[in-house]
């Protein structure tokens, strides 16, 4: 979005406009639409940007829920902006630490700050992109204890506020097209400058946000290292620094899934747990302890083991439930053969064919077509190697 669509669509007009825009599911809806609107007289550049406008918001709904509707957004800020019942987490924690005032630095369309300002939290917001920090203070209108700066990170005068949330650009937008950035030194701010930011505010209160993929060894030594989940999608890294991070929790896996969360915790990495043979179900952690590095801790908790070195599944003879995994109980064991393993799917009558995969070099799809799956039945495989050895595993899941 540029300045003059910002223009064009915070005009009385194009906000009426854009609320009374009705649904559309086809691409006929939009064209009818546009046509509607053209024909009571609207301009092009009015009519494109309350459009453009209205996909985000349907696109938002996954993230704010209905909020959603009464927010703008931008390509590049939707994708990176926080879901907001995980900002809504990431606020609870600066009010527990007793944190009065925050600075969100880089703040984008503003989620983060809406969450902050929704606990009674004051809030400064900053945004070095002129629309992006406009969008952002359009967003915030709602909250008097909460102002939106046009202003780098760098510049925020930090006097007197306690605490700082971050969340470094790590996309691009250029021709339309929106992309991450992999370089972590190319963040915007600098990561240098984020995890500095402890011994700048007046609290020392200091929490930022990562991509998930972010490189473990970046993380500062004392600080608490956070991986979320969300509905089974690895969504965040979040490092807090100061009274914002736990004492004695170095690493942490926060499973979100509808209402629930649930989180595993430990001063650091945990051991992996010893190696053994295929027991009669097998469980994949989730995204968030794979990546927090506690699947040790994960399987020592419930009477598990590894299933081979260096592969995050589980093996275990008895059946347990954990927000942490996904569990599926071993039918049989499968040929590997390729040839072979077609026949016996065949055998069965499998039609519709899950496959999972992990310490093998496969492609599911490939695999699957060259399959050549009939009949009606479904079933799950597990592709994997039991004490470095493949395997595959016919298996059904617990959860049904």
């Amino acid at each position: 979005m540029d300045r003059a669509e910002l223009v064009e669509l915070l005009s009385p007009e194009g906000l009426r406009l854009l609320d009374s825009l009705p649904p559309w599911d086809t691409k006929a809806d939009v064209v009818r639409t546009v046509a509607d609107l053209r024909k009571q007289g609207h301009s092009p550049a009015l009519v494109a940007a309350v459009l453009s406008q209205a996909k985000l918001r349907d696109k938002a709904r996954a993230k704010f829920g209905e909020f959603a509707s009464r927010m703008l957004f931008t390509e590049a800020g939707l994708e990176q902006a926080t879901r907001l019942r995980v900002a809504a987490l990431h606020a609870g924690r600066f009010s527990r630490a007793g944190i009065r005032h925050v600075a969100d630095l880089g703040c984008g369309i503003g989620g983060d700050a809406l969450a902050l300002a929704a606990v009674d939290l004051e809030v400064t917001a900053a945004d070095a992109d002129e629309v992006t920090a406009a969008i952002a203070a359009f967003n915030l209108s709602p909250f008097p204890h909460a102002r939106v700066l046009h202003s780098r990170a760098e510049d925020v005068a930090l006097g007197g506020i306690g605490g700082a949330w971050l969340d470094p650009a790590r996309r691009t937008t250029a021709g339309g097209r929106t992309t991450r950035i992999a370089d972590a030194s190319q963040y915007t701010p600098s990561l240098d400058f984020a995890f500095g930011l402890a011994d700048v505010v007046t609290a020392g209160a200091v929490g930022v946000k990562l991509g998930p993929g972010t490189d473990r060894d970046l993380v500062p030594a004392g600080a608490e290292a956070q991986w979320v989940s969300v509905d089974g999608d690895v969504v965040e890294l979040g490092v807090w620094f100061g009274p914002l991070a736990r004492p004695g929790v170095g690493r942490a896996a926060l499973v979100v899934r509808g209402d629930q969360a649930s989180e595993l915790t430990a001063p650091a990495d945990s051991e992996d747990a010893p190696v053994g043979p295929l027991g009669d179900y097998v469980y994949e952690p989730d995204g968030s302890v794979i990546r927090a590095r506690l699947i040790g801790d994960l399987a020592r908790a419930n009477g598990g083991w590894m299933l081979s070195d260096g592969i995050a599944y589980i093996t275990a003879d008895r059946a347990f439930e954990s927000p942490f995994a996904r569990g599926f109980r071993v039918v049989e064991r499968l040929p590997n053969d390729e040839r072979q393993l077609r026949q016996a799917l065949a055998a069965r009558g499998i039609g519709t064919l899950e496959i999972k995969k992990r310490g093998v070099d496969i492609d599911p799809a490939a695999l699957r077509t060259r399959l050549k799956l009939k009949g009606d039945a479904s079933a799950t495989i597990v592709v994997t190697r039991e004490e470095g050895r493949r395997v595959t595993l016919l298996v059904e899941r617990l959860d049904g």
